[in-house]
């Protein structure tokens, strides 16, 4: 069983970020970059068209924790990028 300190310490944590941005042709695969040049692939990503406002998600499962706070800030950083909410949970991976 892990307890606060051990679970806050895991390596991976499960991380959604939830952002709002202006709608421009380019902004998916700028808010993909940050991904990319770490050698990240995202497990999910869903992207939504209300009128001038592009809602978006991007989402991994185990992503590397010292990575969170670079990429976090990389997305805030994006040409139009209203703003950026982070979801984040740590895995517990169970052992068999």
């Amino acid at each position: 069983m892990l307890d606060a300190s051990s679970a806050h310490s895991a390596p991976e944590m499960s991380v959604r970020f939830l952002l709002d941005a202006d709608t421009s042709p380019g902004l998916l695969s700028r808010l993909l970059q940050p991904y990319a040049k770490r050698d990240l692939t995202p497990d999910r990503m869903w992207s939504h068209r209300s009128g001038d406002t592009m809602h978006v998600e991007i989402a991994m499962e185990a992503m590397p924790r010292e990575m969170v706070h670079l990429v976090e800030g990389n997305l805030q950083q994006v040409v139009g990028v209203r703003s950026v909410v982070r979801v984040e949970r740590t895995v517990l991976r169970q052992v068999a």
